[in-house]
């Protein structure tokens, strides 16, 4: 799960190496996996020359870079840090599916060891982000508005999370309420859902394995992150209770869930929360994934072990259908299409409320 790029800048003449990687949370107590990013360095310090500027991309904890990575370089190239060579860090800020927002249109915030350092390598990227480049003061700096991009996104879907099981409980609709609550000009606009993905549902944890080495126990971020990681198991529990008050008998029931992907519109499946809903139902029930933008299921089934199929077969009737993911593949779907499917006295679970105020005989929910 990482690339070398090696990128020479002609106008600046200097050999710039740059490094992307995912660091994942190693176990069930979200202990950052750095193996990935220390073996890159050791690679990339095999091929240091004097004069070289490496610059990491990866997502980590404010400190890694000098901490874990830095010491590495030298160790392995034989050079000194600071005097042979020099380090940058610029994280990675793509938003997978984003048409809108690519590469060359976000800001790229940068920075250097020094001075110098940093001058060079917010230049190389001004060659190409047309957005611009933002110069961090410090490299640890750089490291943590990655990290706290994502996490402040966590929290705010976090009170979702948390308002839709109040409402719930409560027999409001979530989305009403949000509708309502946005006519306010500076009411954000998020909503509640499954937050997976290698990013916001993974770094918010770099921090808070930081924090709690350091002494403090980060309160707030651990408990938005306990909320979401648990919205599947809520989910799949109101799964089984319809089913159950609709008379059938659970180890007899199908359920239909469309869509395997963390998020819309991509094909990546890591840490995908929609792996936990099944997982929730699957004693009990039995499920059918149509695993829209995944283009090699197989690698799904090998991965978690998951019944899967790559077209929905129209022949079957399920007593729920899930439709987990807001796939733009699913937006011209009707009423009439989910009846068809349907056993009678089914239901429609909208995870994102992609056919809210559409549904009109069938039983539906949405959070």
């Amino acid at each position: 799960m990482s690339d070398f790029i090696y990128a020479p800048s002609r106008r600046l003449a200097l050999r710039q190496l740059f490094y992307r990687s995912r660091t994942y949370t190693r176990d069930e107590h979200r202990v950052p996996n750095l193996k990935p990013l220390i073996s890159a360095s050791r690679t990339v310090g095999a091929v240091l020359k004097k004069g070289d500027y490496v610059v990491y991309e990866s997502t980590v904890y404010p400190g890694c870079t000098e901490d874990d990575c830095i010491p590495i370089l030298e160790q392995t190239s034989g050079l000194r840090y600071g005097i042979d060579f020099k380090v940058g860090y610029s994280p990675e800020r793509i938003n997978p599916g984003d048409t809108e927002h690519t590469l060359t249109r976000i800001v790229k915030v940068v920075s250097g060891c020094d001075g110098e350092s940093l001058e060079q390598i917010a230049r190389v990227y001004e060659l190409i982000i047309e957005a611009g480049v933002h110069r961090a003061s410090s490299i640890k700096v750089a490291e943590a508005a990655k990290v706290i991009e994502n996490t402040q996104r966590d929290l705010n879907i976090a009170l979702m999370n948390e308002l839709a099981l109040i409402f719930d409980k409560m027999n409001i609709n979530t989305q009403d309420v949000l509708e309502a609550a946005q006519t306010k000009w500076n009411f954000l606009p998020f909503s509640p859902g499954l937050v997976g993905g290698h990013c916001i549902g993974v770094d918010p944890y770099y921090l808070t394995y930081k924090s709690t080495e350091l002494g403090y126990k980060p309160d707030v971020i651990l408990s938005g992150r306990r909320i979401n990681d648990e919205m599947s198991l809520f989910i799949a529990k109101r799964v089984i209770q319809y089913i159950i008050r609709a008379g059938k008998h659970l180890s007899q029931s199908r359920v239909l869930v469309m869509g395997a992907t963390f998020k819309e519109n991509v094909s990546d499946f890591r840490n995908s929360k929609v792996v936990d809903l099944v997982r929730g139902c699957k004693p009990f029930l039995l499920l059918l994934i149509s695993p829209t933008h995944t283009p090699c299921p197989k690698n799904l089934n090998t991965e978690y072990g998951l019944p899967l199929s790559s077209q929905i077969p129209e022949h079957l009737r399920y007593d729920a259908i899930i439709v987990a993911v807001k796939h733009n593949d699913y937006a011209q779907l009707d009423e009439a299409y989910f009846e068809q499917l349907s056993a009678p006295n089914g239901i429609l679970i909208d995870i994102k409320g992609a056919y809210r105020g559409q549904i009109h005989r069938l039983k539906y929910w949405t959070l």
